[in-house]
């Protein structure tokens, strides 16, 4: 949990950063002239909290997680670590796969609310010295649309991400064949297998809950 959640919370916050800016002042040039400028707080609060905070999260760690585990049980792999295990009575998916998706499906909706909180603080940070909004608008365009199903559906794509990445990076991991050239090889592959399956959970979910 600490190496896959609490060491990727970095990344996610600089992320998390400058998606809150750019949404603010994407903001700000949408509504010229058309639409009150405190819906500037309606939509960074609802796109960060439903859509970009979780799937841009859960395509940073899928770079980073996907492609740790994956290199990680390669490596095993290839240098007949997991042949030992199972010498030993071990089962290797147990031991190895089962924690790591455990700890990725607890993480991820834990570092993607901690990114989407500072994506919200640092959209009405830019709104209020860039854009000439002051703090009551933001939050008043904030309240505006929100719904309590905002947050927890983010958190429901956020922890299905984390299944998603960690089991293809297990999955890539143990089928690793062909020594360093293939932990490579698996490694790139479940970073894009873990990319992919985030964005069919993310039309999934949005099918069913929305």
């Amino acid at each position: 949990m600490r190496r896959l959640g609490v060491d990727s919370v970095p990344i996610a916050l600089f992320i998390a950063t400058f998606t809150g800016i750019v949404l603010s002042l994407l903001s700000k040039y949408i509504f010229t002239g058309a639409v009150p400028l405190y819906f500037v707080g309606a939509l960074v609060g609802k796109t960060i909290m439903m859509e970009l905070g979780p799937v841009l999260t859960g395509l940073a760690l899928a770079g980073r997680v996907g492609a740790n585990i994956a290199a990680e049980l390669g490596t095993m792999r290839v240098t007949e670590q997991v042949d030992a295990l199972e010498t030993l009575a071990y089962n290797p998916r147990s031991y190895l796969v089962v924690p790591r998706v455990l700890a990725g499906m607890l993480m991820f909706p834990v570092v993607t609310a901690i990114a989407i909180a500072l994506g919200i603080t640092a959209g009405w940070f830019t709104a209020i010295n860039l854009l000439d909004l002051s703090s009551l608008e933001f939050i008043k365009g904030l309240r505006l649309f929100y719904r309590f199903k905002d947050i927890w559906f983010g958190l429901v794509k956020a922890a299905s991400f984390g299944v998603a990445v960690t089991l293809a990076g297990c999955l890539q991991g143990l089928a690793t064949r062909g020594g360093a050239e293939g932990v490579g090889r698996n490694t790139t592959r479940a970073v894009v297998i873990g990319c992919e399956a985030i964005l069919v959970l993310d039309a999934f979910w949005a099918l069913m809950l929305l």
